[in-house]
């Protein structure tokens, strides 16, 4: 009976596992009968290499997670962790190999890297495997994990694996209180940059309702911001660098209060716990429109909504842009502010 083959392909995998190390894997997983795939980490020396450069460090949780949901499909091919820690000196190498034997648990035939340099050292650290190199001039992906902590990843886009991309994805969020637009801006600029929006759920609920004019209860904004956010996790495996969202934790907290009087601790920790890139708040400059769903029409009653969003805003110390003018004008500002975001000003 044949001898069944073990390999290993390891690494920092730094910022996060891009589509050269996918095809490394892919191929070491078609080379070996059962492959190990090994993280190794230390955050300190780790943050190090990120200072000065434009991309964030992530931790080794989410860099095994990732590498979890990419070989899924791949039941021979096993993931790994060990802390690895970085002194300078050859001894980090050889306490990594012994971690690295433990973890596999049986003896290795085969190391694959991309690196040739690396073969005087896995020479010594594993004498008895193979050590075979994989697309060594990163040909079919030209890219390396320097060049995403060094440019940002954004830059490199098309060599980031599908599941990564929504940790790294812009979200931008429109807020404002009834008819100043956040609907047709949400869509438009969403149309303008190529990528998905979250529709404000709010309004999907009223209109499944005939409505919310005297029918609101409190119950009903906590379910809202909850579907609305699980949407905006859906659309976000669909962004493509950015995501648009209209409405979020706070302005349904603003409508909460404006509807019932009522102030809701879940929204405030919902809102707590929210992250967006980038915030637009649209000021009630034009014209109001009834569209069956609103109730807040005059002018005055407009502003003392738009002032009140602004203090819940202020309170949770939130940095927004102001958006106001005419259509044309907002969607000029809008594209402004997002440019600004994706080219890192």
């Amino acid at each position: 009976m044949k001898k069944k083959t073990i390999g290993m392909y390891g690494g920092k995998f730094l910022p996060f596992p891009h589509l050269g190390h996918v095809y490394s894997m892919t191929a070491a997983a078609a080379t070996a009968d059962e492959l190990h795939v090994i993280i190794s980490h230390d955050s300190d020396y780790e943050r190090k290499l990120f200072e000065g450069g434009c991309a964030e460090h992530v931790s080794f949780t989410l860099r095994l997670r990732w590498w979890k949901q990419l070989t899924r499909e791949l039941p021979h091919v096993h993931v790994h962790e060990i802390y690895d820690e970085q002194t300078g000196s050859f001894s980090d190498w050889e306490n990594g190999a012994k971690k690295i034997r433990a973890a596999i648990g049986s003896p290795i035939d085969f190391v694959f890297s991309s690196e040739p340099d690396y073969g005087p050292i896995f020479s010594r650290l594993y004498p008895e495997a193979e050590h075979i190199l994989i697309d060594p001039e990163r040909k079919r992906y030209p890219v390396s994990g320097t060049m995403f902590r060094k440019d940002g990843v954004l830059k490199h886009w098309d060599m980031v694996p599908k599941c990564v991309r929504p940790h790294f994805v812009k979200k931008v969020v429109i807020a404002g209180t009834e008819s100043c637009g956040k609907s047709t801006l949400t869509a438009n600029m969403a149309q303008i940059y190529n990528t998905s929006f979250v529709k404000e759920y709010g309004r999907t609920f009223y209109e499944e309702l005939g409505g919310c004019e005297g029918i609101t209860v409190p119950e009903d904004y906590p379910h809202i911001a909850y579907a609305h956010k699980l949407e905006e996790w859906k659309q976000l495996k669909l962004a493509d660098k950015i995501l648009f969202v209209d409405t979020e934790a706070i302005t349904t907290q603003f409508f909460s209060h404006a509807y019932l009087n009522k102030r809701q601790p879940v929204l405030d920790e919902m809102a707590r716990l929210q992250e967006y890139d980038l915030w637009l708040l649209l000021e009630p400059d034009v014209d109001w429109v009834d569209d069956g769903t609103r109730s807040f029409g005059h002018q005055d009653l407009r502003w003392k909504n738009h002032l009140l969003l602004k203090s819940l805003l202020d309170e949770h110390h939130v940095c927004y842009k102001i958006i106001n003018g005419s259509y044309r004008e907002r969607l000029e500002k809008s594209i402004k502010f997002t440019d600004e975001l994706l080219e890192g000003k």
